[in-house]
Formats: C-alpha cells, sequence, structure tokens
C-alpha cells in the first residue's frame, strides 16, 4: 500500500530560534514525509539576526534530522507553501491567545489557498516563550541559556556584546 507524501512548511521569523520551536519541529518531523522550516523575511521587524543567519542556526540544529529542510523566503506563506507543493501549514501554539490568532489565519489560509494548517501544541516547559521576549530579556541582560539551543545562545551573546 503506498501512502501519499505529505509535505509541509514551518514559517516563522525564528529571530531566534527557541527551544519551544526545536520542539515543534522535532514533533512536526514525526507527522509529515518532509518539513520545510521556512525562515520569513519581514521589512517590517527589526530583526537582530539576518535571513541568512537564522536559516544557518536552525540548519545546524536539524542537521541530524532526516526529512527536514530550511529555507528563507519573502512574501505570503501561502504562495510559499504552494510554490513548494506543500500540503501542510504547521504552526505551533502556546496559549489562547495563540489559538484565536492561529484559528483565523487557518481559516484565511484555507479560504484563500485552500492549504491545511496542523497545529502543534508546544510542551509545557515552553509555553510562555517567544522570540521577541527572548530577545527582550537577553538584550536586558536576562539569562535566556535554558529557553534557546547553545548555538543560539551562543551567537545572541555574542551579537549583544557587539551592539554594547
Amino acid at each position: 500500500m503506498t501512502g501519499k507524501s505529505v509535505r509541509a512548511v514551518f514559517p516563522g521569523s525564528f529571530d531566534p530560534i527557541t527551544n519551544g520551536h526545536l520542539d515543534v519541529i522535532e514533533r512536526g518531523i514525526k507527522l509529515f514525509d518532509e518539513l520545510i522550516v521556512a525562515v520569513g523575511r519581514s521589512p517590517v521587524k527589526n530583526s537582530l539576526f539576518t535571513p541568512e543567519e537564522r536559516v544557518e542556526m536552525i540548519a545546524e540544529l536539524t542537521a541530524d534530522m532526516p526529512g527536514v529542510s530550511v529555507e528563507s523566503f519573502d512574501g505570503l506563506t501561502v504562495e510559499y507553501a504552494a510554490q513548494k507543493e506543500a500540503n501542510v501549514i504547521l504552526r505551533g501554539l502556546r496559549s489562547l491567545t495563540d489559538v484565536h490568532y492561529e484559528f483565523k489565519l487557518a481559516m484565511t489560509n484555507r479560504a484563500v489557498a485552500g492549504i491545511e494548517t496542523v497545529f502543534v501544541m508546544t510542551s509545557e516547559q515552553y509555553g510562555f516563550t517567544s522570540s521577541t521576549l527572548i530577545r527582550e530579556v537577553a538584550t536586558l541582560g536576562g539569562n535566556i541559556s535554558n529557553l534557546v539551543p547553545k548555538n543560539v545562545y551562543d551567537r545572541l551573546q555574542k551579537r549583544l556584546n557587539k551592539k554594547k
């Protein structure tokens, strides 16, 4: 019996990638044949790392995960997913606030592009983290070493020390 191959896109800014993101990637690749971690290029957001740096960090973290690839993209996620012939958009949920926002986004994506969204609840220990919060805490000198992978922590420290 041959099954349908399912390619998913996990989009985000990943500035920086957190242990919560990594948790969703590790659990997502168990659900899909292929998982593209798609680093969005946003001209609006004030980024700490360039899209290329973010792709590089994520590629280091996922190098031993068969079926996972990392790319950056511009524009609408649904257009990128269509270009990649992805069947699904993967999203992580942390809180009820995420559910409300992601529900509207998923409904819109399905109505506009006919693509399904699959949600994975993040593990409890990462339910409160976000890249924005981690950037803020790190910028103010807080210890975020348990919230991001080691390669990301080291780069974050280096980047913040450069800015001082």
